[in-house]
């Protein structure tokens, strides 16, 4: 019994000891770990047209975290494609906007497309309302016509969306899960001074 005893207290110690090993470790590469679950692929491409169309490449990584967890290749129930889960008739519609020829829904897989015409399509949305990124955010999610009508229907304070209050369930939780996503890529990606 005394051999079980101290076999049991070395173990707890061991326990105790690793578990403060991992703490230690954790706290001491909390960033790296966030970057590992909050992946910015695909910088350069983001980059780049986050600039052309004067929108925080931050904001693109945030969408595209929560559109598609960064799969080129996903496509939604509805059938929305790609990083930025852009629906065929809206990449037609953006594609004609930004004068590409021969315009194909199956480029919305692909990295480059895919992020150049949603990075349009954000700014072109936060120019639309008058720069309320939770508007913008839910015309992404819900429609332009729809926010349109929400915030026609509704008295926002300074005509701003308010995310609590939007109608549809869907849209309200992509604006606050994009919301969120933001704040954890301009924490983590952000250059400290």
């Amino acid at each position: 019994m005394i051999i079980l005893a101290v076999i049991y207290q070395k173990r707890k110690k061991l326990v105790i000891i690793l578990l403060i090993v991992i703490f230690l470790a954790l706290f001491f590469n909390s960033e790296n770990i966030g970057r590992y679950l909050y992946p910015y692929h695909h910088q350069h491409v983001i980059e780049k047209y986050a600039a052309q169309n004067s929108v925080d490449p931050l904001l693109l990584a945030a969408i595209i975290k929560q559109e598609s967890n960064f799969s080129p290749e996903a496509k939604s129930p509805k059938g929305a494609r790609g990083l930025m889960q852009i629906m065929p008739t809206t990449g037609d519609w953006i594609a004609q906007q930004l004068g590409m020829e021969s315009f194909h829904p199956d480029q919305l897989y692909e990295v480059e497309p895919s992020i150049r015409m949603g990075a349009w399509y954000v700014s072109h949305l936060l120019e639309q309302f008058n720069g309320d990124l939770q508007a913008a955010l839910a015309a992404y999610n819900g429609g332009q016509g729809n926010v349109k009508k929400w915030l026609a229907e509704r008295d926002w304070e300074e005509n701003q969306l308010q995310t609590s209050e939007i109608p549809f369930p869907e849209t309200r939780n992509f604006v606050a899960r994009v919301m969120k996503n933001y704040k954890i890529y301009s924490y983590l990606y952000l250059e400290k001074p």
